[in-house]
């Protein structure tokens, strides 16, 4: 083999693997989510659905929230093939059947001529998908996220701030430290135990917001998160966790620290006026989550056509209101 020929070879394969990792960013999937939610706001529901459709094909690890989404507007369009397509693939990434049942705008699948067949190749498709899980990892985190509640707990029985302040910083505090000590070695030899990696989005962003708003005087002082946050910020360009639980973990340190009065990404806190708004629109976008203007738009689709969009609940219930208006 010539050197010229070795050159070119080696030249294609640094182009391939480039073209990689550009593919694995997560912040461009997101960013093509976000487009994908502005056709829905516009009624281009078709549109949507073929845009969701290019980008599981793009990316080797798809958000179980994406395809359910896909689904719904499929359905919603009486595009039963792509519905069936798609929740097909979703067993690919932890749907289950159990849910799909709970599901009643999923239930008109079932009268489908292909259900049948759909149901038979759910066992070896759910298989690849608790194959890809490292479940002594899930395991480890389980128990430090049950660990985390009843420690938390203690906090909730205390009576009066000052008793549950001096609760969270004497009690607490040192469990939680040694909880990021555990979470940190974690992230350095497997990533951010979320979605990707373990199958759940909760319990490790549940342990860092209950580190994040253990008291003003502790958190402000705090070092630890600081020295994690890369990690997290990294671990969401690889797809290992989401922008809703990075917005809610960052939340809940800005929360925490200025009486739920400020915030960050909007998900905790007040938004006292537009000039903060356009700032916390900023931060959404540099981390792939979608305008809190779109958010409100697609409740209002939801409420419009019946179809169930999967935005964060819980802490956001509703649409974000901006408190001058």
């Amino acid at each position: 083999m010539t050197k010229f020929s070795l050159s070119i070879i080696l030249m294609c394969y640094l182009l391939v693997s480039i073209k990689s990792y550009a593919q694995k960013n997560y912040l461009n999937y997101h960013s093509k989510v976000i487009e994908c939610e502005q056709l829905i706001v516009e009624g281009k529901y078709t549109s949507a659905t073929n845009m969701f459709d290019s980008l599981f094909k793009e990316f080797d690890f798809l958000f179980l929230r994406d395809i359910k989404i896909a689904t719904e507007l499929s359905i919603f369009q009486k595009d039963y093939k792509s519905a069936l397509k798609f929740i097909k693939l979703g067993f690919k990434y932890g749907w289950t059947i159990e849910s799909i049942n709970k599901n009643d705008r999923l239930q008109f699948l079932k009268e489908q001529q292909e259900w049948p067949q759909i149901i038979a190749a759910y066992d070896s498709i759910h298989k690849i998908y608790s194959s890809r899980l490292n479940l002594q990892l899930k395991e480890q985190v389980y128990e430090m996220f049950k660990k985390d509640q009843k420690k938390a707990l203690g906090a909730f029985l205390r009576i009066g701030q000052k008793s549950k302040r001096k609760y969270s910083e004497n009690k607490f505090a040192p469990h939680s430290e040694r909880q990021m000590e555990k979470l940190e070695a974690i992230l350095n030899e497997y990533g951010y135990p979320g979605e990707r990696l373990i199958g759940n989005n909760v319990w490790c962003s549940v342990i860092l917001s209950h580190h994040n708003s253990i008291s003003v005087s502790y958190n402000s002082k705090d070092t630890i998160y600081t020295q994690l946050k890369p990690k997290l910020l990294n671990a969401l360009k690889k797809g290992e966790i989401s922008p809703y639980e990075f917005a809610q973990i960052e939340d809940w340190q800005i929360a925490a620290l200025n009486d739920h009065k400020l915030t960050s990404y909007g998900f905790l806190g007040t938004i006292p006026d537009d000039i903060i708004l356009e700032t916390i629109n900023k931060n959404r976008a540099n981390i792939g989550l979608r305008s809190i203007e779109l958010r409100n738009n697609l409740i209002d689709v939801e409420n419009k056509i019946g179809i169930n969009l999967y935005l964060p609940k819980g802490w956001q219930n509703g649409k974000i209101i901006i408190k001058e208006k």
